[in-house]
């Protein structure tokens, strides 16, 4: 077992999903010390990857614990803007529930686990094709298609969108959000971060600046996409916490957390009128075209909300 830091775009490579253990983890400095003891524990994740790659004639896997050098902001910066992408293009993708007990009933055990709850393991059940559900003892417990039925139930992803990550387009920005609304992660910046890749944006990592990196990343996705559904976020604060003025923009994705059936009925939600986010806000918009009449009731909110005028019957 060693590391090699560039690989052929087109060599085959399996990656590794899991939840962190941030004292329990080994480092890209620790795996390249020529002092590593791979007998040790905390290298078990790592060997049982490799062992199930070697199993499956796949020369190469990918740990972001121990392949990515988190002393260099450059690298760091690279590795996350490029995360989706590198799971996308795995041949696999072993996901090690490490909660989840030998012999463990998929339901109701498995919408326990703690994998379904952190910010980053989003993309990693999204992006890949081929996903392996393993427990804490590595025994196999099903893959992405046939736990789809109990994946839908637990995320509330929607079906083509679990099958095949090129689907993402079809879903709006809102629907995209919902999925993250229930996680966390450990660095408030990563609830932005780990949705670059769903998003298909990229951003430059401020760690330290808090809710301004979720800003940043609805700013970068409004210069590429003409989806209203940006918007469509409601205020999660109780009444008495509640802000009294609040921006145009959500705070984190929990704001998403209605917009899970926000579909794209049409063009009519995608104006042809180009709309731009300034440090003064948005200016007026105007959509011109036909609003289906089943979808009005819907957005008639988010249509008051934002003075959008609809033109047509």
């Amino acid at each position: 077992m060693r590391g090699k830091s560039h690989v052929q775009h087109s060599s085959p490579y399996a990656i590794l999903s899991h939840t962190w253990n941030d004292n329990d983890e080994v480092t890209f400095q620790e795996f390249n010390s020529p002092d590593r003891d791979i007998a040790h524990p905390r290298f078990l994740k790592i060997m049982e990857t490799c062992r199930l790659a070697r199993g499956r004639g796949i020369p190469y896997v990918w740990v972001d614990s121990c392949c990515i050098d988190k002393t260099s902001s450059a690298e760091l910066t690279e590795a996350i803007n490029s995360m989706f992408r590198w799971y996308r293009e795995s041949t696999t993708c072993f996901t090690y529930i490490a909660d989840l007990a030998v012999g463990s009933e998929i339901e109701p055990d498995l919408p326990k686990c703690k994998w379904f709850t952190r910010g980053w393991t989003l993309q990693e059940l999204v992006a890949p094709r081929n996903v392996e559900f393993y427990d804490k003892s590595w025994n196999l417990i099903g893959d992405k298609i046939s736990l789809l039925k109990a994946l839908i139930e637990i995320t509330r992803i929607q079906e083509d969108a679990l099958r095949d990550s090129d689907s993402l387009p079809n879903h709006t920005v809102a629907m995209r959000m919902s999925w993250a609304a229930n996680r966390q992660t450990t660095r408030e910046e990563d609830l932005a971060y780990c949705l670059l890749g769903i998003s298909d944006v990229y951003l430059p990592l401020i760690y330290g600046e808090g809710i301004n990196a979720f800003i940043r990343l609805q700013e970068a996705i409004g210069q590429v996409t003409y989806d209203l559904s940006l918007f469509a976020w409601t205020d999660q604060d109780s009444t008495e916490t509640r802000q009294r003025y609040h921006g145009i923009l959500a705070r984190s994705p929990a704001e998403f957390s209605d917009c899970s059936s926000v579909w794209k009925p049409g063009t009519w939600i995608f104006p042809t009128h180009e709309y731009t986010i300034t440090n003064k806000g948005i200016p007026s918009l105007v959509c011109r075209g036909r609003m289906p009449r089943s979808y009005r009731s819907s957005y008639t909110g988010m249509f008051m909300a934002f003075s959008i005028s609809v033109f047509g019957p």
